[in-house]
């Protein structure tokens, strides 16, 4: 039987049951249905009811007046008495007889007046209903009729997800078409599927509008045509088309508008309540066809669809037409004033692609506020969110919700996203501010702790103490409310305030952007910078200190608003730091190199393969997926982006790549605008270095340092002539800053094998192990493991190969264990011939020294024994006569086991001498 209920009828059958237990009765009876209809308060048996007068309380008393309430609580599952199984089959019937597939509380309240003998008939009796009136009456509003007075029919049967033939909010019998008194016109059929904007703007429900006077009175212009009257807003996502229409609404309430408007009702429409529950061909088309009935007969109504492009196609079956069909007469005839709402990618997509109805439609363009604008429009909603979170909302936080989000976010539109600002840090700042005290969840679990040995004595059939923890849960609740009470008094006596640090922090969090003030913390760490990128990079100072002073730049708020932070080409040899140097800088900012955005441009040396990188166009495989570079700096618009071996990508790419140098931005495959501003570009190139084998004084040749500049200067010449000749001008005139990377001197080489040791070091350290080398050990690594073509990149297979490999084998072997430092040494080199072929590396393990004030397996016990040995075997015997029987070697070898790991009660027995009461001496204490 239930499952032709709609959702409202099955949740008063849930409220029933909760009436009845409130109540103490052990059964579901017609009162306690009738109880749940009121109890419900949204269906059109409720508004019925409620018209007539009849409140929950009232029925509550007299249902106690009647039956009284019941002794003990109930528990487990609660049956329906006959009458009240009668009267659900009552409403059935009475739902099939009126051609209703589903049942609403309206037939549920028909079933209790038809049954007309249980408690609730005369409840409603005994407060003054008129049974068979009250029958007729709902009757006539499910056929459209109330009175004779020309109503409007009911909007199609109950679907299980709308629920009744009135809406949530809707006042039965809907609203008056003039306004004056006793003119009532029902508006059930727009009351279920739509909402009245006037109605809502007369209860103070709507935000006010700020600054669309100019739309406004061009949405009325096209209103008060004879035909054609109907304007479409058309606007970007979150630039406020509903607000002007809302804006509308409050203008008619407030006689702001011309004479053909007044007393004119907004309701705006839901499409997807009119589709919802449609199984049937015809019943969408039969819906709307009774909202356009309704529309005509009230004759003062404009109708609002939001998202009006849904129209296109809604509804249609296969052989069916679509709701937009069904409207185009209407629309062209002028016999119905509708202000649509849509975006202009869905309107050329719908809107457009369908002339006909096109033309019966007035365009009227919603354009983004500006940023001062914006300020005006969250000073207007100010109170209302002040009010909402309890907070204080200051004039700074209101300018820096509008220009921040004006700035960093640019895949949303003015005024939503700064008012999602001002309505985020407006929750944050309360949820810090409304955490309850300690002492009120004390009481919170004292309540809970009662609640259950209450329940344990029903079960138990302990009444006399369930009564007496029945007082003192009531006692508890009456405590907690009262310091709740105060609680609450005493915070709001001390408002928050929202400021524009709390904007900011929002702002970071969602954009990863940060743009709240600096600390004075993390300005020493920017001054600092240099050093910080100095613990991974060796050398290479013009390089560390280009990017440093691009970070310093952004971070302080003096960077060119519209380009990226900062631009760079790295170039020069292979293996001198310029990718590492790119990781360095993503872990100094974000502390982690993943955060680094690595795109290796030999990936994308075809043209085709351009559209990889920037996401493919309409009809090409991969359309939906995006891009490689625009999907990953969307998610992550602060970061820094490395095109590794930019000179192997197509030159097509370059020419994308200008407006991302210039402008900051860059349109994907989809149309979207990707923005670049806040991330770091850094291009690597070998450009110019492909004769550094043939050049002298470099390395390790032993040159003076006046040559190595020279040869320096001459290699960076090289590195820009062939630059300029590989790229446009136009593409090196966006560069920031060209810095061609020096070769690494011998010193330098040591230094890296230190870095790249450490990381071994740590490795070991996993496994309590840990490693040291010696002076020469490094200097031979040094020598192996550079190139003066490569760089430093074979250093790091020389280490695999001479350090890791052998390690690895040793501790597999198992000639190295935990709890050793392996020192490296070199065996068949003095360490300054250039001969190194006999050379070869020595490991030897050694145990690690004790920390001090620790021990191993030793006990404390045991290391004070060990002292006193210790003291005895270097002949200072402390002032006891303990030891006197001990001789030097019992002494070691006794010092020996403890070593060991022999339990020290056991040794103590074996070797310590007995005082004169024949115990063991000396004391162990």
């Amino acid at each position: 039987m239930f499952e032709r209920f709609t959702d409202r009828a099955r949740r008063v059958i849930v409220l029933a049951q909760e009436e009845a237990r409130m109540l103490n009765h052990n059964y579901i009876g017609t009162e306690h249905i009738l109880l749940g209809l009121i109890h419900e308060g949204e269906g059109v048996a409720a508004k019925a009811l409620e018209s007539m007068g009849i409140s929950l309380d009232a029925v509550r008393q007299e249902v106690e007046e009647i039956i009284g309430q019941g002794s003990q609580p109930t528990t487990g599952h609660i049956p329906f008495t006959p009458r009240a199984k009668k009267v659900l089959e009552l409403s059935l019937r009475e739902g099939l007889q009126m051609g209703h597939k589903y049942i609403g509380t309206e037939f549920l309240l028909l079933g209790l007046i038809r049954e007309g003998e249980g408690v609730a008939a005369q409840v409603l009796v005994k407060l003054g209903a008129d049974l068979p009136r009250v029958r007729q009456q709902v009757i006539q509003l499910l056929s459209g009729y109330e009175g004779g007075q020309g109503g409007s029919p009911e909007g199609g049967q109950s679907a299980p997800a709308g629920g009744d033939a009135v809406g949530a909010g809707a006042a039965p019998g809907g609203r008056s078409s003039s306004g004056g008194p006793g003119e009532r016109s029902t508006s059930l059929v727009l009351d279920q599927f739509g909402r009245n904007l006037t109605q809502a703007a007369k209860d103070g429900k709507l935000d006010p509008v700020v600054g669309r006077d100019k739309e406004i009175e061009r949405i009325m212009q096209v209103l008060s045509r004879r035909t054609k009257n109907n304007p479409v807003l058309i606007g970007e996502p979150g630039v406020g088309k509903t607000a002007v229409v809302e804006g509308l609404a409050l203008d008619i309430v407030n006689g702001k508008v011309p004479e053909t408007l007044k007393d004119k009702q907004v309701y705006s429409l839901d499409l997807g309540s009119l589709v919802a529950g449609s199984r049937y061909r015809g019943d969408f088309e039969e819906r709307l066809k009774k909202v356009l009935k309704e529309i005509n007969q009230r004759g003062d109504i404009i109708l609002f669809i939001d998202e009006i492009h849904t129209l296109v196609g809604a509804g249609a079956a296969e052989g069916a037409i679509d709701a937009a069909s069904l409207l185009k007469p209407k629309l062209a005839r002028g016999e119905l004033q509708t202000i649509g709402a849509t975006t202009l990618d869905e309107y050329r997509k719908h809107i457009e692609k369908d002339a006909a109805l096109e033309r019966r439609f007035q365009p009227v363009q919603v354009p983004e506020p500006s940023v001062d604008l914006t300020v005006e429009i969250l000073k207007g909603l100010r109170d209302r969110y002040e009010a909402h979170h309890r907070v204080s909302i200051t004039d700074g936080a209101l300018t820096a919700a509008a220009q921040l989000a004006d700035r960093y976010i640019n895949d949303r539109f003015l005024p939503d996203k700064a008012v999602d600002l001002i309505d985020e840090a407006g929750a944050r700042m309360r949820i810090k501010r409304m955490t309850a005290p300690s002492s009120l969840r004390e009481v919170d679990e004292r309540i809970a702790d009662v609640r259950r040995e209450k329940e344990a004595a029903i079960d138990a059939q302990d009444f006399e103490k369930a009564a007496g923890l029945r007082d003192k849960e009531r006692k508890l609740g009456e405590e907690r409310a009262e310091k709740e009470k105060q609680w609450r008094s005493g915070d709001l006596e001390d408002i928050a305030e929202v400021g524009e640090e709390q904007i900011a922090e929002v702002l970071a969090n969602w954009t990863g952007i940060p743009v709240f003030k600096l600390t004075e913390a993390e300005s020493s760490r920017l001054l600092n910078m240099e050093d910080e990128l100095h613990k991974r990079i060796i050398g290479q100072e013009e390089a560390v200190k280009a990017v440093s002073r691009a970070i310093r730049r952004t971070r302080a708020g003096l960077k060119d608003p519209k380009r990226p932070s900062g631009s760079f080409i790295f170039a020069g040899p292979s293996g001198v730091g310029k990718t590492e140097l790119s990781k360095a800088l993503a872990g100094f900012l974000f502390g982690d190199d993943d955060s680094l955005i690595q795109i290796d441009m030999g990936e994308f040396h075809d043209r085709f393969t351009a559209s990889r990188l920037f996401g493919a166009p309409p009809g090409y495989v991969g359309y939906e997926e995006g891009g490689q570079l625009t999907e990953k700096v969307r998610r992550k618009p602060f970061s820094v982006v490395l095109f590794d071996e930019i000179e192997k990508a197509h030159k097509e790419i370059y020419n994308t790549l200008l407006q991302v140098l210039e402008d900051g931005r860059l349109t994907d495959g989809q149309g979207r605008i990707v923005d670049f501003k806040n991330t770091v570009l850094i291009f690597t190139s070998n450009l110019g270095t492909s004769d550094i084998s043939k050049a002298v004084g470099l390395g390790f040749s032993g040159s003076s340092e006046t040559d190595s500049d020279a040869q320096y200067d001459r290699m960076k010449n090289k590195v820009h002539d062939e630059l300029k000749k590989h790229f446009r001008p136009e593409f090196l005139n966006r560069i920031d800053e060209i810095v061609v990377f020096h070769q690494l001197t011998k010193d330098q080489i040591v230094q890296m094998v230190d870095l790249l040791i450490g990381r071994v070091s740590n490795a070991l350290a996993e496994k309590d192990m840990s490693i040291e080398l010696t002076e020469k050990a490094k200097d031979l690594l040094a020598n192996r493991g550079f190139d003066p073509v490569l760089g430093a990149r074979p250093l790091r297979r020389t280490i695999q190969r001479e350090i890791e490999d052998q390690m690895s084998e040793k501790i597999l072997f198992g000639e190295i264990g935990a709890g050793e430092i392996v020192t490296v040494d070199v065996e068949g080199w003095d360490g300054e011939s250039k001969d190194t072929d006999r050379a070869k590396f020595t490991f030897t393990p050694r145990p690690k020294p004790m920390p001090e004030g620790k021990f191993s397996e030793i006990s404390v016990e045991a290391a004070e024994a060990i002292q006193d040995v210790d003291s005895a075997a270097d002949g200072d015997v402390p002032e006891t006569d303990s030891l006197s029987d001990i001789d030097l070697e019992t002494l070691e070898k006794f010092e020996e086991d403890v070593e060991n790991g022999t339990d020290i009660d056991q040794v103590s027995g074996d070797y310590y001498g007995t005082d004169d009461q024949g115990g063991t001496a000396p004391s162990k204490e």
